[in-house]
């Protein structure tokens, strides 16, 4: 699966620079935004959305992720460790594994993960990686393993979506067959106020370098070769 790209007002590193605590609570305050109105969509959609457990449409290929994705992701990790040691060492194995093939010719540095933002290099990468799963992805269910933690970019995934004045097409399993009226009825900007945006620039003013990765790497961070 190749995933539209969604891009912030600002890119943000995989360095720390920001206490934890400040910055899910900033995190917390824009999902509950992203969340209510997705949920809304989700609702007035339903009919036409393919979404379940067990389809991974979302869940195959890499995609960049900012420092707001990865901090949520780490702390899901965190949590995962301490309820079932099990399911979080299968997220950390798989990921190792993830990263012994996304390493190569990865477009950036490919020991930390920090994506180069060359988008050009980068599509081709995403391209040729499509078919390697998230590592938080449970081969076994179909679930997300840190799915409470999961990056904005699989919460938007499906509907039809609107950032600053670019569209974005829905999940190709969804609004299947549905006219192009319809299609543009459920178009969703998901962080109007651009919060995530804003998180970011604070974020960066506070000395988090700018910058993104992918999940891998988020959750096995400076494990690349």
């Amino acid at each position: 699966m190749i995933r539209p790209k969604r891009k912030p007002a600002k890119r943000a590193a995989v360095s720390p620079g920001v206490p934890d605590d400040a910055l899910a609570r900033l995190d917390g305050d824009l999902l509950k935004v992203i969340d209510t109105r997705l949920a809304d969509g989700a609702r007035r959609g339903a009919r036409w959305l393919a979404c379940r457990l067990g389809c991974t449409e979302c869940c195959i290929g890499p995609f960049p992720i900012n420092r707001l994705d990865v901090r949520r992701l780490q702390r899901g990790l965190k949590e995962l460790e301490a309820r079932d040691p099990g399911r979080a060492a299968a997220v950390v194995d798989r990921s190792r594994a993830a990263i012994a093939q996304l390493s190569e010719d990865f477009p950036g540095n490919a020991r930390t993960g920090l994506l180069s933002g060359d988008e050009d290099a980068e599509d081709r990468y995403f391209v040729r990686s499509a078919e390697i799963p998230c590592p938080a992805l449970d081969p076994a269910t179909g679930g997300c393993d840190l799915y409470a933690h999961r990056p904005v970019s699989c919460r938007d995934y499906g509907l039809p979506m609107r950032f600053g004045r670019k569209d974005l097409p829905s999940c190709r399993l969804c609004f299947v067959g549905a006219p192009p009226a319809e299609i543009e009825k459920h178009r969703l900007d998901p962080d109007p106020d651009k919060i995530e945006g804003l998180i970011l620039d604070r974020a960066e003013k506070a000395g988090e370098p700018k910058g993104e990765t992918i999940v891998a790497y988020a959750l096995v961070p400076g494990e690349g070769k």
